[in-house]
This record gives C-alpha cells, structure tokens and sequence, in this order.
C-alpha cells in the first residue's frame, strides 16, 4: 500500500503520521508539498495535524486553497481513502469534503491531553477493526476543536451515521463532562455520505505503538490497511 502525507506550511505532526505508516504499519509513504499540483499513485492520504500557515484568518481557511488540495478533492471524489487528523480535520471541512465547521474550545484554552472515544460505527475504512461501541483511548492537542453545524446537518449526520467517534467516560458514557472542548453532541470525529473521508480530532498517530503508552490509535491504520487489502489494492 501506498500513503502519502500532506505537509502545509505549519504541519508539525507529519513525521510522526510518516513513522507510523512507515515503521509501525511497514507500508509505503511519501511526503506530498502543499504546492505540489498532482498526485502519484496512491492508496491513501493523510492531511496531519499542525498549524497550517500558522491558523491565520481562521484554521484551516489558508491550506483549503493549497495547490495540492485540487487533487486531494479529485482523490476523495474518487472514492480513495482521506484522513484528516486535528488540522487535518478543520482543512477536510474548509474544503468541503466534511460538513460543519471548528469553533474555539469552550474553555478558551488549548487542551493536550488523553480522552476516551466510544466507537459509533465499525463497517467504515478507518474502524473496522474496532468493535461497536468499543471505547478507546486517544490523545487530543488542540485550541479549535468544537465541532459545530445546524440543525439540519446534525439530523442529516444522524440519519446517515456519519458520525464514527464521539467523546466518551472511560466506562463509554457520553457524559458532557467527558467532552473536552464542547464539541455538539460530544462528536469527535465524522465521515462522508461514501465513507472513504475521515475527520477526527484526537491524534491516532501519537498512541499507535506502546513505546509511547498505548496503541488505541494503531487500529485507525490497521483498518485503512485492511480496507484496503479487501479492495484489492
């Protein structure tokens, strides 16, 4: 399999996105520059997590206009596999490619810590090797990471269970308490009407091998990789 890594002006979560496909997963990858126009042959993209030209105007607002993001929306369009990680999510919604938008954390703060995740849906390219319901634990670094969108979007998220992890107790309640950043309906991360795009907050990459405490994140890879030997790919 082949992955590349998208790197913006500001990404400081590409290497590790890079070590983990590359040392942990034994998989090809390869760095793509934002001003790149085009794309190899791929089987997977991963937009990390960062500071995209240093979150001016609003996160993610800048790098949705990169050269490179053109054929990152053709890739998804097409059906191959996106997962866009922290501001990796916030770009995947300033593009379009995922409903709703990023406001403030509630606290005002920036948060970096360990959160739990219940998983809401499992037959997706990027947790079916989780079980229904399984709550796992994932670190979350960010200032700009609660979820929002109207009504109608909520309902339409619902119907179509776009919505894959949600904030969580460690015992899988969806207490309010355990929401990090006010995130609506504790959601922490969504996919496309396809399911081949992923949005998500926490950080897979930084918990995916217990050198670095737990390997919770390891099964978000392992189940791109899975999806993708089924595909044939």
């Amino acid at each position: 399999m082949k992955f590349g890594v998208v790197v913006f002006p500001g990404s400081n979560c590409d290497a590790d996105c890079y070590h983990v496909i590359k040392d942990v997963m034994q998989q090809e990858v390869k760095y793509i520059w934002h001003k790149e126009t085009g794309l190899d042959d791929f089987d997977a993209l991963i937009l990390p997590g960062g500071f995209s030209y240093g979150d001016y105007l609003r996160t993610g607002a800048i790098a949705r206009f990169s050269p490179i993001m053109p054929a990152v929306i053709d890739f998804a369009d097409r059906g191959g596999l996106v997962i866009g990680i922290c501001n990796g999510f916030q770009i995947l919604l300033e593009a379009g490619l995922l409903p709703g938008a990023m406001l403030r954390n509630r606290s005002l703060k920036f948060i970096c810590r360990p959160v739990y995740l219940k998983t809401r849906r499992i037959d997706t390219p990027f947790s079916n090797k989780l079980g229904q319901d399984q709550v796992i634990k994932i670190p979350v670094a960010h200032g700009e990471g609660n979820y929002f969108c109207d009504e109608k979007t909520l309902k339409s998220l619902k119907d179509n269970r776009q919505i894959v992890f949600t904030y969580c107790t460690e015992d899988g309640q969806g207490l309010p308490e355990a929401n990090p950043n006010g995130s609506l309906e504790n959601i922490a991360g969504i996919c496309n009407l396809k399911g081949n795009v992923l949005g998500m907050m926490p950080h897979p990459e930084r918990c995916a091998e217990d050198l670095l405490g737990g390997r919770d994140g390891y099964y978000i890879f392992d189940s791109m990789l899975q999806w993708l030997k089924e595909a044939g790919r």
